[in-house]
């Protein structure tokens, strides 16, 4: 049973890296915008950026998807704070954590050149003002997010497959 979550800041590539990484593993992708309401999309797309209490019924309805599937499944989130991933965690227990970490700059390139999303490049200096970067948390693969995608899926796949580390 494999639970994870490819997470990071907008424009880091969870979408296509949660796409090859679920097809790699043979496990249903859940595509964590999907999942927004339409009021949250529409303060997204008028530049709003989400608050905690935003956030709140996403994260459920995320952790809810999750405990659904306890054969695995593959979810795309931002999972910007460690309160959100413990969320998760509390749902799915054993969740594990890709985190496509992306500095600013090559975010916005990468927002920038989107042409069919509701997340606007104004949002993504919000995302890393929140992000609370996963460092040192249990189940958690730190990705450098400007590695060619395929790269990304593979080591992923590497890493969910690797037998566990003996302390």
């Amino acid at each position: 049973m494999t639970r994870l979550v490819v997470m990071g800041v907008s424009g880091c590539g969870k979408s296509q890296a949660g796409a090859a990484v679920a097809s790699l593993l043979g496990l249903p992708l859940v595509e964590g915008d999907e999942f927004h309401s339409e009021s949250n999309r529409a303060r997204m797309r008028e530049g709003v950026a989400l608050t905690d209490a935003d956030r709140a019924d996403w994260l459920e309805r995320l952790g809810a998807e999750l405990a659904r599937r306890p054969a695995g499944a593959v979810l795309t989130c931002s999972a910007l704070k460690l309160a959100y991933r413990e969320r998760l965690r509390a749902a799915a227990p054993g969740l594990r954590f890709a985190w496509l970490d992306l500095d600013e700059a090559a975010a916005m390139a990468r927002v920038a050149q989107r042409s069919k999303h509701f997340f606007p490049t104004g949002l993504v200096a919000t995302q890393f003002a929140v992000l609370e970067p996963p460092l040192g948390e249990p189940g958690v693969l730190r990705v450098d997010a400007l590695l060619p995608s395929q790269a990304i899926a593979e080591g992923i796949v590497r890493w969910i497959k690797a037998p566990p580390v003996q302390a």
